[in-house]
């Protein structure tokens, strides 16, 4: 079991805070042309301002928030829609010299979506800003991480975390080069497919294969989320298909961060791995259905009623 019971949960989230600029396509564009989009709306996003609110929302007791924005109208935007949700923003860094990062997912008609990311203040982040917020990470009952911030703060975080003995879940997104070992740390690996098949480049798409080859890297469980298909997981006692939630999915931006957060809360209220996937499963399910990313991060009455349908 990767994570004992707890009557509660405490994340720590180090990653990115993004202003999202969500424009609805018929299609993407193509080199030269100039293309007519459906709808443009400005959204708070961010994997790790993301996950930190479906953390939340999917019942952590408290989540702190260590990341950096600029000192703009976005930044503090940003920290207050997180504050709001009752997200712990203390760590949370005015950058003087860097603007807030910014992300336009492009969204299809079929909801699957295509992502610009321009991090910006989220790459100047440090191995002192992640140090300063040390007794939050020791505090925590698990630490999330991505790869949409600067690598060195990155590995600060989870060697901080091994030390103090808590458990981290990486979601190496967006593919980043990273230090060789990194993925021996984490306790849970949560890849999508684009991101497996990056990992794995040598396994041929075959999902059932990249999860082996990223087990053996170390961490003691992966999962490979496939979108509308489901997600496979995987540890030393074998892999187990989870399946999808059938939902009406207008917008997949924020789906997996979604996944993530609610993983994290489940494994930390002592839920049973494969138990906990089919939870986190919902939790992105249901934000799918929704516009944005922030904003259509569930509840856990919301994915607590969808597990019971």
């Amino acid at each position: 079991m990767l994570c004992s019971p707890v009557m509660s949960a405490r994340i720590a989230v180090v990653g990115s805070l993004m202003a999202d600029l969500v424009v609805r396509v018929p299609r993407l564009p193509i080199a030269g042309e100039s293309l007519i989009g459906r709808s443009a709306e400005l959204f708070v996003g961010g994997k790790g301002g993301n996950q930190a609110l479906a953390a939340k929302r999917a019942g952590a007791t408290h989540v702190s928030m260590i990341g950096r924005v600029g000192q703009d109208e976005f930044g503090e935007r940003i920290v207050a829609t997180l504050a709001a949700d009752g997200v712990d923003c203390s760590h949370v860094t005015r950058d003087r010299a860097n603007s807030t990062g910014v992300a336009i997912p492009m969204v299809l008609d079929d909801g699957s979506n295509a992502i610009v990311a321009v991090p910006q203040a989220n790459l100047a982040m440090s191995a002192a800003d992640v140090i300063a917020a040390s007794g939050v990470i020791a505090a925590a009952d698990m630490l999330l991480v991505q790869f949409e911030v600067g690598m060195e703060a990155v590995e600060t975080a989870m060697h901080l975390a091994r030390e103090a003995g808590v458990r981290v879940l990486l979601n190496p997104a967006p593919i980043a080069p990273h230090p060789a070992g990194l993925l021996r740390m984490p306790a849970v690996l949560v890849a999508n497919e684009v991101e497996a098949a990056a990992l794995a480049p040598g396994c041929d798409g075959d999902h059932g294969r990249e999860a082996l080859e990223l087990l053996a890297a170390g961490p003691a469980a992966v999962v490979v989320t496939l979108g509308a298909a489901g997600a496979l997981l995987a540890t030393q006692d074998g892999q187990a298909f989870i399946p999808p939630f059938i939902v009406d999915a207008v917008d997949s931006v924020g789906a997996g961060d979604a996944f993530c957060g609610a993983l994290a809360v489940a494994l930390c209220e002592g839920m049973e791995l494969a138990a906990a996937v089919r939870f986190a499963s919902a939790a992105g399910a249901l934000a799918a259905t929704r516009l944005g990313a922030a904003a259509s991060l569930p509840a856990r009455r919301e994915i607590e009623a969808l597990l019971h349908v």
